[in-house]
């Protein structure tokens, strides 16, 4: 049989499948943009489109909180950014992270962190890792994440270019904050491979083609074994992804090691989030611990989750501040008169402060589109009913087990009807004038997503607010930021919404001043 047989052959299997899926959809007769391509569907005005959200915001102004779009080879997917709908989905044991989520963290962490597991082992981690992000705990790393916000500032200081990319900075300053939470230990002293192997993770984790998505597409398709085979090709891109699972292995065993001898000693203490997790304190007041291995496991995907989401959200909101000189002026005297008093109060208590980190991360939540798929047939309720294009009324949507359902989290926080008709746009006076959406809370931080919400809410939230009050604080309090009129700066969703500059690459240059 030739290879014209065999192409011939694939395209009927593929064209079958399609019209066979087809057949079954209960969601077809949903409204929703046209497709323009069979293959890639309406995944690339998506996915990459010049700027994120050029359809998106778009669709939403036209076929409302619910639709239907096209994915690869045809497939009929939901976009939501309903609140009952979104509610829904966060909260029911029905729906699992997406094929294409869960195909990457099973090749970049290991089998037993808690983004992998399910049911009641996920239960079990998460409630055993709870104990290292509690409030009080996250409060105790204040003093940790200004010393790392002043050294920030210090290398700041000694630049003498400008404009500047201020991505690679505050990507190390973030990785360094979690790095003193977590282990007790400083970025640089894991070595500089390990911060060179880093870059080149963040680097691949910022890419998004019509490649990587029609390949994303076929490998979900695929055996398991045949993706495991195919990451242990010796390509740049897998070798460090190897390279960085066994960094992250190696430093988790490492610390375990260190940790548990110290406690045999006597001379363990809750003094960071690895402590707290082996539990080494007096026998009578232990937990049902983790086990070492579950412990260790955890490394890689805490390290990597909050850094880049974090810096993200960061360089967005230097980016509106540089786009917003007079509320930058007013925050910039909130934080001097704060700095100066900081003993006596909390960053909490900055109101300007606190509105301009809600209203970034309203506009740039870093999970901006989260695909879950159903794992058997459902009815999703909606908050507001539906005409479907045979012109039936519905206010709830029955979905068959394997549906795909994308939650639109950047088309939530920007809808008009539950925002205002100026959704679309910076105002952090919003959230002082009572004029924010007040409806039932989605997520655990002022009724926003972008930590996500229900049974898979981001565990490090409350440190990843104190990181930024802390960050946000001493950067504007001691510079000003512009943005260069010939060096615009987009959003770009890869893995994560990230700022991207006009040659495509991630990066943010802005003019840094001393003040």
């Amino acid at each position: 049989m030739n290879s014209g047989i065999l192409l011939a052959c694939g395209v009927v299997l593929i064209t079958a499948r399609y019209l066979f899926v087809r057949r079954r959809s209960t969601i077809k007769d949903i409204r929703g943009p046209p497709s323009p391509s069979w293959i890639f569907g309406n995944m690339l005005q998506l996915l990459v489109p010049p700027n994120y959200g050029d359809y998106e915001f778009n669709w939403q102004r036209v076929y409302g909180a619910v639709y239907r779009v096209k994915g690869v080879f045809g497939q009929d997917r939901l976009l939501l950014s309903d609140p009952a709908a979104l509610q829904y989905v966060l909260n029911s044991p029905i729906f699992e992270h997406g094929p294409t989520l869960e195909n990457a963290a099973s090749i970049l962490f290991e089998k037993e962190c808690v983004m992998l597991a399910k049911g009641e082992t996920h239960k079990r981690l998460r409630a055993e890792m709870h104990i290292g992000f509690t409030a009080s705990v996250v409060r105790d790393f204040q003093t940790m994440l200004e010393g790392v916000a002043q050294s920030m500032t210090e290398e700041l200081e000694e630049l003498k270019l400008s404009p500047v990319d201020i991505c690679p900075i505050l990507s190390e300053a973030t990785l360094d904050a979690i790095s003193r939470a977590l282990l007790s230990y400083s970025t640089q002293d894991w070595g500089r491979d390990f911060v060179v192997n880093n870059a080149q993770i963040m680097a691949l984790a910022s890419t998004r083609s019509a490649v990587q998505i029609f390949a994303d597409a076929v490998t979900v398709r695929l055996p398991r074994w045949v993706s495991r085979a195919v990451f242990r090709l010796p390509t740049t891109a897998f070798k460090a992804i190897r390279t960085a699972k066994s960094f992250a292995k190696e430093v988790g065993e490492r610390i375990i090691h260190e940790k548990m001898e110290a406690g045999q000693q006597g001379s363990a203490g809750e003094t960071d989030v690895f402590d707290m997790f082996l539990n080494l304190g007096p026998r009578e007041k232990r937990r049902n611990p983790l086990t070492l291995e579950e412990v260790a496991a955890q490394t890689g995907i805490l390290l990597i989750a909050g850094q880049e989401t974090t810096t993200s959200v960061l360089v967005f909101g230097l980016l509106e501040l540089a786009r917003h000189p007079q509320f930058q002026d007013q925050l910039r005297s909130e934080a001097r008169s704060f700095l100066r008093n900081r003993s006596s109060t909390s960053y909490d208590n900055m109101p300007l402060l606190n509105a301009f980190i809600k209203e970034t991360l309203r506009l740039y939540p870093s999970g901006a589109l989260q695909e879950r798929v159903a794992t058997r047939d459902t009815v999703i309720p909606l908050a507001d009913s539906i005409t479907t294009s045979t012109g039936e009324l519905m206010d709830q949507i029955a979905i068959r087990k394997g549906q795909v359902v994308s939650m639109a989290i950047a088309s939530y926080h920007r809808q008009e009807l539950l925002w205002g008709a100026d959704a679309h746009e910076f105002r952090p006076s919003r959230w002082l004038d009572g004029t924010v959406y007040q409806g039932q809370a989605l997520g655990p931080y002022a009724n926003l997503l972008s930590f996500i919400g229900g049974p898979h809410v981001c565990l490090g939230w409350r440190f990843a607010v104190l990181e930024m009050q802390v960050f946000f604080s001493e950067l504007v309090a001691n510079f000003s930021f512009d943005v260069p009129q010939d060096l615009p700066i987009r959003m770009r969703f890869a893995n994560t919404l990230i700022p991207v500059m006009l040659n495509g690459e991630k990066g943010a240059m802005l003019r840094i001043t001393r003040v």
